[in-house]
């Protein structure tokens, strides 16, 4: 009796059964890098958002460490969009700027 619906979740004989997940395609930019000043929802905390760059996730990560590293503060990256803690827009606006890149600066 197999049900359409079922699906083995979990094997004793090799554990947790994983489906492959689908590589997420993010949009391709107009070529300008935008650096946003962030607040909300980080309880007063602010961070720079670096969004617009056409990088696979390895190259990002590697930008990001390298920002971070610069900056003298950390960050992360998430859903193809790098964050950078406190308020250095200008500083990354001048590295990203070395590096060939368009940038502006947005929001307030």
């Amino acid at each position: 009796m197999t049900d359409s619906n079922s699906r083995l979740v979990y094997s004793t004989d090799s554990g947790r059964i994983d489906e492959p997940k689908a590589k997420v395609e993010r949009p391709k930019g107009d070529g300008i890098v935008r650096i946003q000043r962030q607040t909300s929802g980080r309880k007063g905390k602010g961070v720079c958002l670096i969004s617009g760059i056409d990088l696979d996730d390895a190259e990002l990560t590697a930008l990001a460490a390298e920002l971070k590293k610069k900056c003298g503060c950390g960050g992360a990256v998430k859903d193809g969009i790098i964050e950078i803690q406190g308020d250095k827009r200008d500083l990354i606006k001048t590295l990203l700027e070395a590096k060939g890149m368009k940038v502006k600066l947005a929001g307030g």
